[in-house]
């Protein structure tokens, strides 16, 4: 495969706790030592003013192919993905059919394998259809390739159904991811049960539907041992609840997104469908108690909660239209304006809950620089100013409320086992 040397950047490696200015080389697909004559190298990228670190990986994306083309597909799911600075990313099973056999996710592989972009890696459905009733195939998911269960934005309210699938999971080392919430409290709901919704005229989701929620899927991983994972946390009271189930030893960890982070409830009063997210947008305050999650490690990781739909799905009444925006694009950006400018997160602090946090999640053996590893690497130039244009991203779908924003920082080029299939 020949050799890469990126000269001259600035190397983050969580994984190894490392941070400084130095030159990083690869041969045949894989990081190697220094010690190769310059002569000898193939391709020099110069990486002056920008950041070296391993791949960026998102635990959860929906891709939605089969069933759902109209809206994204694996090629150009992954093409987004790529322009991102991600080299893997977690298919979420939410698809028509959804990925609840063997032969399942053995097509999100092979759909992967011919678009020739990112890594994918299946995420197995935790119930049949989705449906939250009978279990799913879990180790025949795992033959498949599934590295982790899901229902995707369905949350599963059966309590037994979830023990028994915390139970399976547990006995094949692998995590259930699960949105947590109410179904009932939520329902017909646009947007977070508060002041603006009041005034908007809105129905309201409040954040007590999803902290009941926590505190019974961290009750249920207490009672069997097994790992679950909460996706999209976005209330205070469930930041609290999950650092102190951690300080108790009980298996449980928690995303947030960009825009819980950047973005609260107050955006609605535009009645842009685009700020109409699940779990909604909410206050100040839970956006500040987020972030003292992240600093204090009781989130360990960022994901886009990439949610691409057509763009006639997106151009109804408010209260009609799904729920969920494109993110795999946005995220370096839209993270350095809301954790990094303010200097709420360090750059070691950032890359980690991009890289370290979703590849221990995930079982994965990525997110790291060190000698040895395979070769998945992004370069992020953290000046670089642009304008956010939706019209112009990889994703088959455009709808982001950050469209027309001016913002700084994204990926310069993104690697893949030692090849470069991104490059501004």
């Amino acid at each position: 495969m020949g050799t890469l040397l990126i000269r001259g950047g600035r190397i983050i490696d969580p994984a190894s706790s490392r941070d400084a200015f130095d030159d990083l080389l690869i041969v045949d697909g894989r990081i190697a030592d220094r010690g190769i004559a310059l002569e000898d190298v193939d391709v020099t990228i110069d990486a002056g003013g920008m950041i070296v670190c391993p791949g960026l990986i998102d635990a959860r994306v929906s891709l939605r192919e089969p069933g759902f083309e109209e809206d994204e597909t694996i090629e150009t799911g992954t093409a987004a993905a790529l322009a991102g600075g991600f080299t893997t990313v977690g298919c979420m099973p939410d698809t028509e059919p959804p990925v609840d056999t063997r032969a399942s996710a053995e097509f999100v592989s092979r759909q992967a394998e011919r678009a020739n972009h990112c890594r994918v890696v299946p995420l197995g459905a935790v119930t049949k259809k989705q449906a939250g009733e009978e279990l799913a195939e879990m180790g025949q998911l795992v033959d498949g390739g599934a590295v982790a269960f899901t229902d995707g934005k369905r949350a599963i309210a059966n309590s037994e159904v979830m023990r028994r699938a915390l139970q399976y999971a547990g006995m094949l080392d692998c995590p259930i991811l699960h949105h947590p919430q109410v179904p009932q409290l939520v329902a017909d709901g646009v947007m977070h049960d508060g002041f603006y919704s009041t005034k908007l005229g809105l129905r309201g989701m409040p954040a007590a539907a999803e902290e009941i929620m926590v505190r019974r899927d961290i009750a249920l991983a207490e009672l069997t041992g097994s790992r679950i994972h909460l996706m999209g946390v976005s209330s205070k009271n469930s930041v609290d609840e999950i650092r102190r189930a951690q300080q108790r030893g009980i298996a449980v960890t928690a995303d947030v997104t960009p825009h819980h982070i950047a973005l609260t409830d107050a955006c609605l009063e535009s009645y842009d469908s685009n700020y109409k997210v699940d779990p909604p947008l909410r206050t100040q305050q839970h956006v500040d108690a987020l972030i003292d999650g992240l600093q204090d490690g009781t989130l360990d990781l960022i994901c886009s909660d990439h949610q691409p739909w057509a763009e006639e799905k997106k151009h109804l009444e408010i209260d009609l239209v799904p729920f969920g925006i494109v993110g795999l694009e946005t995220l370096i950006p839209v993270c350095i304006e809301a954790l990094i400018g303010p200097g709420h997160l360090t750059w070691l602090q950032l890359i980690s809950k991009l890289t370290v946090g979703p590849a221990q999640l995930l079982g994965l053996k990525s997110g790291t620089l060190s000698p040895g590893a395979v070769a998945d690497v992004t370069i992020i130039d953290p000046s670089a100013e642009w304008t956010i244009d939706a019209s112009q991203f990889e994703s088959r779908s455009r709808n982001t409320p950050f469209d027309g924003r001016t913002v700084r920082g994204r990926a310069f080029a993104t690697i893949v086992g030692g090849e470069v299939r991104h490059q501004l």
